[in-house]
């Protein structure tokens, strides 16, 4: 009797999709007795950038963990900031987000100052938040994290810019420039590699600018074609950080001045980023609470992927403003 070619590549899939729904199971921490039965509210963004069964694998979970919870989807901007305070009035035990960097933000704000936990499932292009801190890039290891019993909550801190906040980081000049220039589809296509591409293509015509900053009150001037105030150090990429000891959670923004963008300098910034060594000679960096900034000639601003407007800027850090789920943190023998 002849194959069906189909029939035995479908019949490879179910097998893939059970072994890995058998790996969930034995990843789950059950409840213990006389623990309260949780309520979760799930909330997706269906046009995150990657092809997986979602609801199928988070359905395991859900019952392995004893849960009670609900679906909610996002239809576009600003619903799951909504969806996350209507969690908040709902009085749910912790809100789980499936999404990129964008969907992260929103049900961030959204349950910022309420105390309730938020659970990364990463389905973005980079994830950034869910690598700074530590949440597993795949969707079996991040299901089973959400549904922990009594799961390790980290605080972090948010920024503000004007009247929105960010999780990751503020802009100007080339980085903005980069952002602008990764669009969507190149996104779905080429992952976090799009950013490296678009930074590439905004280099073809690098805008250098004289910044007049005030960090705390003190000013400081100084000439470069960045300036980044940044919440998080990662970048996508699991060890990468834009500087070494940058914490979400210390209760301070960083700023980074890029000097230069000669193909050394950026081979130097890129060695060290690696290596987690400072590298002063082409990076200039502070610390603060409250940062006024102001560009000559003005440049556009973004914060955590979307442009926002143009220089002149005042950013203020939000100290331990969410709770996020996340591994234990690891013990130094």
């Amino acid at each position: 009797m002849e194959k069906n070619p189909g029939m035995e590549t479908e019949a490879a899939g179910q097998t893939l999709q059970e072994n890995a729904l058998e790996r969930l199971r034995k990843l789950i921490v059950r409840r213990q007795e006389g623990q309260k039965r949780r309520r979760l509210h799930v909330i997706i963004n269906p046009a995150a950038g990657r092809d997986e069964p979602i609801l199928k694998t988070m359905n395991t979970a859900m019952q392995e963990a004893d849960i009670d919870w609900d679906v909610f989807l996002t239809k576009q901007a600003g619903d799951a900031h909504r969806l996350a305070q209507e969690a908040v009035r709902a009085g749910v035990d912790a809100v789980a987000v499936y999404g990129g960097d964008g969907t992260v933000m929103e049900v961030a704000s959204g349950l910022m100052g309420s105390g309730i936990p938020l659970a990364i499932i990463p389905g973005g292009t980079a994830n950034v938040m869910a690598a700074e801190v530590g949440i597993p890039g795949d969707l079996i290891s991040s299901c089973a994290l959400a549904v922990h019993p009594s799961p390790y909550v980290r605080e972090v801190d948010m920024g503000r810019i004007g009247d929105r906040y960010f999780l990751l980081r503020v802009g100007m000049g080339l980085e903005a420039a980069m952002v602008e220039g990764a669009d969507r589809e190149l996104k779905d296509r080429l992952g976090v590699f799009a950013y490296g591409l678009s930074a590439l293509q905004a280099l073809s015509n690098p805008p250098a600018a004289h910044y007049r900053l005030r960090l705390d009150g003190e000013e400081v001037e100084a000439e470069g074609l960045t300036c980044i105030i940044a919440n998080s150090g990662a970048v996508g990429l699991r060890s990468i950080s834009l500087a070494p000891n940058i914490s979400v959670s210390d209760g301070l923004l960083d700023v980074i001045i890029l000097r230069n963008a000669d193909v050394g300098a950026l081979l130097s910034v890129a060695a060290s980023m690696a290596s987690g060594n400072e590298n002063r000679e082409n990076l200039l960096r502070w610390q603060a609470r409250h940062i006024e900034v102001e560009a000559d000639p003005p440049q556009t601003v973004q914060a955590d992927g979307e442009i926002l407007g143009t220089t002149p800027i005042t950013v203020e850090v939000v100290p331990a403003a969410v709770h996020m789920i996340a591994p234990e943190p690891q013990q130094n023998p």
